[in-house]
């Protein structure tokens, strides 16, 4: 489906749409379904509102852009009342695909980015944020996402959303470029993107695949995928900003500070290097000629008091 004359910014006006993923039409030949994913007439359910269900869609084609944006236009709703619904839904760009686990349905420690769009509070003691909440995480595969704090150790940025139960159209865009992801929404009916996440410094490999997944447990609801579109943005970049936005091969954020995601440090110069010995080497000697001056004195005294 389109996305029905919903207009983003106007920055998308010079957008280039290289591929329309329209899950539920003849399209979705580019797609693998996984789990308790079903496709229906408009739309990909992921899982049904119903207890200990997970499913999942994964794109076949890995993504080489440079830069890119993602909409998605999905609906979650169901039979629950507040706080009795779960557990939400996940976009995916990672480097592995079709793997089943226990983040919202997909695999844990996974190499690529997640956006969560969570709509069930694990964390009893919850004041900062209120729910449902997108949030996004990158991970180099070392990171755990922790559900017992709903994501909170590791997220990059998130926002409330209030997305259930809606009776006009809800989207979200995840877009990057420069090195800069951002998460933007448009779930009041107003046709406007409303920010949500923004990150500079965000090191993404090409290659990877997008995908969705969701999962219900104890509590569910009706997570729907109407479609997810991919734009392929055209930037211009100076010198400067090539050398710095040159391709990696590892998921990483500049200035991040989380459990082995740390950036490794960069090596001295020899400059550097050499005034570090210098002053290590001249306060070795200075300690040592205080020491014997002291003991100098010492000695002096301890003659003193033998005579």
């Amino acid at each position: 489906q389109n996305l029905g004359g919903h207009q983003g910014p106007e920055e998308h006006q010079d957008l280039r749409d290289i591929r329309i993923f329209s899950v539920g039409s003849a399209s979705s030949g580019l797609w693998d379904l996984l789990g308790n994913a079903m496709v229906m007439t408009q739309f990909i359910r992921l899982t049904p509102d119903v207890q200990s269900k997970q499913g999942a869609v994964w794109n076949r084609v890995p993504c080489y852009l440079r830069d890119w944006e993602m909409q998605v236009h999905f609906k979650i709703h169901g039979q629950g009342k507040k706080n009795l619904n779960g557990d939400g839904f996940a976009i995916w760009y990672t480097k592995d695909r079709m793997q089943p686990g226990p983040v919202f349905g997909s695999k844990d420690n996974f190499l690529g980015l997640g956006v969560f769009v969570d709509t069930y509070p694990n964390e009893e003691k919850q004041q900062e944020r209120v729910f449902p909440y997108i949030s996004a995480m990158v991970n180099n595969g070392s990171l755990t996402y922790d559900h017992d704090r709903d994501g909170r150790p590791t997220e990059l940025g998130g926002c409330t959303a209030m997305v259930r139960n809606l009776n006009h159209d809800t989207f979200l865009v995840i877009r990057y470029v420069k090195r800069r992801l951002t998460v933007l929404i448009d779930i009041d009916g107003k046709h406007e993107w409303r920010d949500c996440i923004d990150v500079p410094g965000v090191h993404l490999p090409r290659g990877y695949y997008f995908g969705t997944s969701s999962v219900t447990g104890d509590l569910s609801d009706n997570h729907d995928i109407i479609s997810l579109k991919l734009y392929q943005l055209t930037v211009e970049r100076t010198p400067e900003e090539e050398k710095r936005d040159r391709e990696v091969f590892l998921p990483v954020v500049d200035n991040l500070k989380l459990p082995g995601m740390e950036a490794p440090l960069e090596p001295m110069s020899g400059l550097a290097l050499f005034l570090i010995v210098f002053f290590s080497l001249v306060a070795i000697v200075f300690a040592i000629v205080i020491g014997i001056i002291i003991y100098n004195k010492w000695q002096e005294q301890s003659r003193k008091h033998f005579y």
